[in-house]
């Protein structure tokens, strides 16, 4: 009996009002002109943008952001585990010091804690390493040492911290508390075990929210600029106020952190792909294997589907 497929007409009417939603869209941003004290131009002056996209100003702030990135969520990282281990001692003080941490920079805004350190030299002008209550050998003049990039880093670094440590310790918590056991019992230590048995399987956990923090982190240090450094939203901003192309910048600054967001998850794709080796029989093909495979999709005989290997992966040249 031949086979009728089911019909799905709201399917088609979605798909249509998308399709003329994206044609309105892509005509607005690139076809679209607005007149302005009697002379027409374009509306969001693309000529702007491709004058400043690649100026040297931008791609410097462009790195200093990446740079602030990268050096932020390090120090988070390694706060967040230290606190995520402490969380989960046995010893209450331990214990008790890692939640205060985690309540104070959690329950502040991340503005208000870059203004403190940027001005924390009025607090403490300077910083000195000795002996407890004795003397002191080593002494820091706050003034000069504290560089506007340095206390950015610093606090975002300590702010990530406190929710890298809740990202951490959702990942520990998640592996089996038997894994632990069974390695004490063929003599690991328990650090021997956090590192060689319960980290690895716990990176599946920890790993997708960590690529979230990652790109929330690109984004939050645009919070920088409060205590001058010289990132790309500060730098558009001065820009801005420059030439009042204020559009076109806002363009600009928005397309610079979309292709480095772009670049993150990419990333964070493939280091989640690794880490799911323990997880599943066959890993989820790349998306370049998957664009192979569309590629060499070649018609068969109508009504049987027909298979090939490319790669270790299974090609369906023909659909019934």
């Amino acid at each position: 009996m031949p086979v009728v497929p089911l019909r799905h007409p709201g399917r088609w009417v979605a798909a249509a009002v998308v399709v003329v939603l994206a044609v309105m869209l892509v005509h607005s941003l690139f076809f679209s002109h607005v007149v302005l004290d009697g002379r027409r131009r374009e509306r969001f002056e693309w000529n702007i943008i491709n004058q400043y996209f690649l100026s040297t100003e931008v791609l410097k702030a462009v790195g200093i952001t990446i740079a602030l990135t990268v050096v932020a969520m390090a120090g988070g990282i390694t706060i967040g585990i230290m606190l995520a281990v402490m969380r989960l001692s046995p010893n209450p003080i331990i214990t008790g010091s890692a939640w205060v941490y985690i309540w104070f920079f959690r329950g502040t805004p991340v503005l208000v804690q870059l203004l403190f350190w940027y001005n924390a030299s009025y607090l403490f002008p300077s910083f000195s390493l000795g002996i407890p209550f004795g003397p002191a050998l080593v002494h820091f003049n706050l003034n000069t040492w504290l560089t506007p990039f340095l206390v950015a880093s610093v606090g975002l670094a300590l702010n990530e911290g406190a929710y890298m440590s809740e990202v951490v310790r959702a990942g520990l918590i998640s592996v089996d508390e038997g894994q632990t056991e069974a390695a004490q019992s063929i003599g690991m230590s328990h650090f021997m075990a956090l590192r060689l048995i319960v980290i690895p399987q716990a990176m599946r956990v920890i790993i997708p929210p960590t690529g979230n923090e990652t790109i929330s982190m690109l984004k939050t240090t645009s919070l920088a600029s409060v205590v001058t450094v010289s990132e790309l939203t500060f730098t558009v901003e001065q820009i801005m106020a420059a030439n009042y192309r204020t559009v076109p910048l806002l363009m600009v600054a928005s397309l610079q952190y979309l292709w480095v967001t772009s670049l993150l998850m990419v990333g964070q794709y493939y280091v989640e792909r690794h880490y799911a080796k323990g997880s599943v029989r066959q890993l989820p093909p790349t998306p370049l294997q998957r664009l192979r495979r569309g590629l060499l999709i070649r018609p068969g005989k109508k009504g049987y589907g027909q298979f090939a290997e490319v790669e270790g992966l299974p090609l369906v040249k023909d659909l019934p």
